[in-house]
């Protein structure tokens, strides 16, 4: 894997996640965005996505019960492998929510994978996931959201081990460049 460089992007809910993302892969960087095998899976057996997104967080933690806490990420790193076959360089992991999955990528990718969590205060995360267009929340509905995540899926590790920091409080022109300063620091 000479040459090889992925960033993994976690972050709570609302955090800016996306929107780092969406700007790395505006960029030209591939990503393997982990709820598309979520997606994937459920069309494979039929099952029919909610608005509100509760059947895919129950597919999502029934299939984790079902498969094991790795299932998730044994397909991301098949299609990252698939994309390091095909000449890719430059990888973007988006989504990364246990720390099974943490501890799956830091073996399989020990020298080329750096994670970069991307957080905000509370109050303003909350305000920001209220205000969104699409998959709004309510501050009843994050926090039983944040409680899942961090109880069932193990979330909170993979934040808490992160390489880098986003305080992403402001524009997301001033996110865009704190991942630019990180980029150039890991020469991405």
């Amino acid at each position: 894997m000479n040459n090889v460089k992925i960033l993994a992007i976690v972050g709570m809910s609302g955090s800016g996640k996306s929107v780092a993302v969406d700007y790395l892969t505006s960029q030209g960087y591939p990503k393997v965005h982990f709820g598309d095998m979520i997606y994937k899976e459920m069309e494979r057996r039929g099952i029919e996505r909610t608005e509100d997104g509760e059947s895919e967080k129950a597919f999502r933690e029934e299939i984790r019960r079902k498969e094991g806490k790795d299932w998730v990420v044994r397909q991301v790193v098949e299609e990252t492998n698939h994309l390091i076959d095909a000449g890719q360089k430059r990888i973007i992991l988006d989504g990364v929510y246990s720390w099974t999955e943490y501890n799956v990528l830091k073996h399989e990718y020990p020298t080329c994978l750096t994670f970069v969590a991307v957080v905000i205060d509370k109050k303003l995360r909350y305000e920001r996931v209220a205000k969104r267009p699409d998959r709004a929340f309510d501050a009843k509905a994050i926090r039983e959201r944040d409680r899942s995540e961090i109880e069932n899926l193990e979330k909170g590790g993979p934040i808490a081990a992160a390489d880098y920091y986003i305080l992403n409080n402001g524009t997301p022109e001033a996110l865009h460049q704190r991942l630019q300063e990180i980029l150039k620091e890991i020469d991405f």
